[in-house]
């Protein structure tokens, strides 16, 4: 599905994946404009930048058209203010192959979409087979869910508003984002941009039986870092360790503060012997 997008000005601009949405938002370069539709607003984005370009209605809203896909096409700025709110077919009455060419990409047949659908209704059938008691549900019915209690658009809510719904209860719970921190890098040796070692680590990954990475709970009672703590550690040979908390970066915890909460857990695939 496409989000809307705007410039910081609140002008359109060219759609763009769920995906890049989320990416933009969680690195605070775009903001939540409007929630349905649901629209993002970049902050560091004019529509005057040429890699940003706006959306060009073939048939224009003011005149019966919609924001559907095959409504909408691609075009430069200058292109967009030029044509306003002129059909395609008067804007470009000159250059008729033009309009053949933007027609031809509007009304082109869908062939993931039909790959999409084939597929799903494969899998609603080897599910059936199973004998298990499955319900499916039209895209609209899942929209007409959502707006009835007001459940903004959102993966994490979609599926209670799939298919028959009484009622939607407690749906403002917090959603748990999951980060990968990895276990460490391979090499230990530091190096500067230009390729020459600045500092080493440690041969061994692990010291007073802590691992960087590993979930502890720090209870400190003296020193100047007094108080609770509980984060990710990074360990060194010195057992002098930092402890990255939600609320920041705190230096130098003893290891004999540190209680092991959580080791990362590893997943890995096992071959044939």
């Amino acid at each position: 599905m496409a989000i809307w997008v705007l410039d910081k000005h609140q002008k359109p601009l060219m759609p763009c994946s769920e995906k890049r949405a989320r990416l933009l938002l969680e690195r605070g370069r775009a903001v939540v404009h409007h929630m349905m539709p649901f629209t993002i607003r970049l902050k560091d984005r004019r529509v005057e930048d040429s890699a940003w370009q706006p959306v060009d209605h073939i048939h224009p809203r003011s005149k019966g058209g919609s924001e559907r896909v095959s409504n909408l096409t691609i075009a430069c700025h200058d292109c967009n203010q030029s044509k306003s709110n002129i059909p395609v077919e008067q804007f470009l009455a000159k250059r008729p192959e033009r309009v053949r060419t933007i027609r031809a990409h509007a009304t082109a047949p869908l062939g993931d979409a039909a790959a999409v659908n084939s597929t799903r209704w494969a899998l609603f059938r080897g599910l059936k087979d199973t004998g298990l008691d499955v319900e499916v549900g039209s895209g609209g019915r899942t929209k007409w869910n959502r707006h009835q209690p007001q459940v903004p658009k959102a993966h994490c809510l979609d599926a209670a508003c799939v298919g028959h719904v009484d009622a939607i209860e407690n749906w403002h719970q917090p959603v748990l984002s999951i980060n990968a921190t990895g276990r460490g890098g391979y090499p230990r040796t530091r190096l500067t941009k230009h390729g020459f070692p600045r500092g080493y680590l440690a041969r061994s990954k692990s010291a007073f039986g802590f691992q960087t990475g590993d979930l502890v709970k720090a209870i400190v009672t003296t020193g100047k870092n007094v108080g609770s703590y509980r984060g990710r550690v990074a360990i060194r040979a010195s057992g002098s360790f930092n402890i990255k908390t939600t609320s920041g970066l705190i230096q130098g915890i003893s290891h004999r503060f540190c209680a092991l909460v959580q080791r990362p857990m590893a997943m890995g695939i096992r071959g044939p012997k």
